[in-house]
């Protein structure tokens, strides 16, 4: 169901898709912005600050239509940067959960006050919402009713939207939930513990359907929920496996567990296996030398 970057596609009734232009490896075929409503609408992931995508969403708005609302799943820089921008054009204030800072669990906050840094994965450090929202909060405009679910563990302050409807409910997931591939966690701001109970959040709602932030719309939310857990657990197993041939630091794991990843994605993959190792140590199945960093050599506790 791809379609044009800047070209605005009707998923269903009341959602409107415009891809943003900046594909790359991380973003698929670009961010997904998302238009919800039928008169006052509201924006979930603006996106990059891209003029042209700016443009390219005013242009989609019909004769009677205006943006109300803007909200921002997170505070990548794939997906809120823009939103000051879309303020400014609309007077629609920006919500979310907070800034990158909000939101983390203590361990990620010592690792954080400690001096462990994010992966490159693209922080957007400037990012402030006009009002915050909290787990379950509810927003509603004419003909749309949005309750805002902290789902955090690729960065702490992710929020999925729910978007209640007669036939079922559709959730807008960012970047928790996507179809075309697992998500980056890259500590401090990723999470695999954090990750993993928001999967099982989502678990617990008879969605219809997910809209996520990159990609097609996820038909089946059970069963690709299920995947990515299933996808995580896999890597847990390889990741003990890895620590199994001896003690090593997590450029070393990464070596010995992503065989078939590009040069390209290593440091990201490395991020990723950090986030388990992590995971691992909190659950006392692993032991780190000295303190948990990205640096620290790993071994089977």
């Amino acid at each position: 169901m791809q379609s044009e970057t800047g070209k605005p596609v009707e998923l269903e009734p009341g959602i409107t898709r415009v891809i943003a232009p900046n594909p790359s490896p991380m973003t698929h075929w670009g961010t997904n912005s998302y238009l919800v409503g039928e008169t006052e609408l509201a924006l979930i992931d603006p996106g990059p600050n891209l003029p042209t995508h700016a443009e390219a969403l005013l242009a989609a708005l019909k004769p009677g239509q205006k943006i109300t609302h803007i909200l921002c799943t997170h505070s990548h820089l794939d997906h809120s940067p823009l939103a000051a921008r879309m303020a400014a054009e609309t007077s629609a204030p920006v919500y979310a959960f907070g800034t990158h800072l909000d939101g983390r669990r203590p361990v990620m906050q010592r690792l954080a006050e400690t001096g462990l840094v994010g992966g490159g994965e693209g922080i957007d450090a400037d990012f402030t919402p006009d009002i915050r929202l909290a787990h379950r909060d509810v927003l509603e405009g004419p003909g749309w009713r949005l309750a805002a679910l902290h789902t955090p563990g690729h960065i702490a302050n992710h929020l999925s939207f729910a978007l209640e409807r007669p036939e079922g409910e559709a959730v807008f997931t960012g970047d928790h939930v996507m179809g075309w591939a697992s998500s980056l966690i890259s500590p401090p701001d990723g999470d695999v513990t954090a990750f993993m109970a928001s999967l099982a959040l989502l678990a617990e709602r008879p969605s219809r359907a997910y809209h996520p932030g990159h990609g097609a719309p996820v038909t089946d939310p059970a069963s690709r929920l299920t995947w990515l857990a299933d996808h995580r657990r896999a890597r847990e197993s390889q990741v003990l496996q890895a620590l199994a041939a001896g003690p090593a630091t997590p450029a070393e794991l990464t070596a010995r567990v992503y065989t078939d990843v590009p040069p390209a994605l290593l440091p990201a993959a490395e991020r990723n296996l950090l986030a388990q190792l992590i995971a691992l140590t909190e659950q006392g199945l692993a032991t780190a030398s000295h303190t948990l960093s990205a640096s620290a050599t790993y071994a089977l506790a």
